[in-house]
């Protein structure tokens, strides 16, 4: 099917905005569910953003099942 790429597409359509927030506000939820079975990553506090305490946390205990591998810094770790 057909489709169009709409830039800042959030500013211009209440679809589009309204699925951002809720996507965000998803991904802010499973993140505290994360956090709790994995507190050294703090995902409580990053909300899925890395920061240096999550990549501290990556290099001590490796990654779970729940990093994305085709985030560089977790496909880096297959070069050691």
């Amino acid at each position: 099917p057909q489709h169009e790429a709409i830039v800042k597409g959030d500013s211009v359509s209440q679809s589009i905005a309204a699925a951002s927030i809720l996507a965000k506000c998803v991904r802010d939820r499973l993140m505290t569910l994360l956090a709790g079975h994995y507190p050294a990553f703090k995902w409580d506090s990053n909300m899925g953003y890395a920061t240096a305490d999550h990549f501290h946390a990556i290099e001590q205990y490796g990654p779970t099942a729940h990093h994305r591998k085709s985030f560089a810094p977790i496909g880096q770790l297959t070069l050691f």
